[in-house]
């Protein structure tokens, strides 16, 4: 039940993390760096992510559902 958990609330950072920097490439005309630090956040997330649930398979704590 943790790992559904921290999922979620990753995704959900994820999710938070592009519509930042979404806001940011709308709002932010001076050039600055806010949109590429919202990205390279979101992506830093998806790749711990991905390793997060590739371990967890490796040990059994996410299987198949019936």
């Amino acid at each position: 039940m943790f790992i559904k958990i921290v999922v979620v609330l990753t995704l959900i950072v994820i999710v938070g993390s592009l519509l930042s920097a979404l806001f940011f490439l709308s709002k932010d005309k001076t050039g600055g760096n806010r949109t590429v630090r919202a990205l390279t956040i979101r992506i830093g997330l998806s790749i711990i992510l991905f390793i997060l649930l590739l371990i967890a398979g490796k040990f059994g704590l996410i299987g198949h559902p019936l």
